[in-house]
């Protein structure tokens, strides 16, 4: 069973997010690269790169699927998880401490108020499994 930490905050699409002061670390969950199975390459948007919630900002591919990778916010990218694109492999062997995809200097952190708690995103998670 995948593990959801508490300090995160969740989106449907299954992407996480760590905000500490106005930085956001974007991943994605555990539970999506089980879904994905063996990630083999992702791709990343640049630092500097302006990000809209909601807005597409990169790909992670495995052998199975290719997923978009949607903003949890808007802001501005301030670094890139650049080991994982040397190694994407890194994105399933710990999403949420050495896979995480980039870091984000947040424009408005009220737009993660709709964003789910660990205990709301396994339930639905759960749901869909069931």
């Amino acid at each position: 069973m995948a593990q959801y930490p508490d300090d995160l905050k969740y989106l449907d699409s299954h992407e996480y997010i760590r905000l500490e002061g106005d930085i956001a670390t974007i991943g994605i969950t555990a539970f999506a690269t089980m879904q994905l199975g063996d990630i083999v390459f992702v791709e990343l948007p640049e630092v500097g790169t302006k990000l809209e919630k909601g807005d597409e900002f990169g790909t992670v591919e495995s052998v199975k699927a290719v997923e978009e990778l949607i903003s949890p916010v808007t802001g501005t990218v301030v670094e890139r998880n650049d080991a994982i694109v040397d190694d994407p492999e890194l994105v399933g062997q710990d999403p949420y401490c050495d896979g995480w995809l980039v870091k984000v200097r947040v424009d408005n952190p009220s737009e993660l108020d709709d964003a789910m708690s660990a205990e709301k995103y396994r339930a639905l998670v759960e749901a869909d499994q069931s």
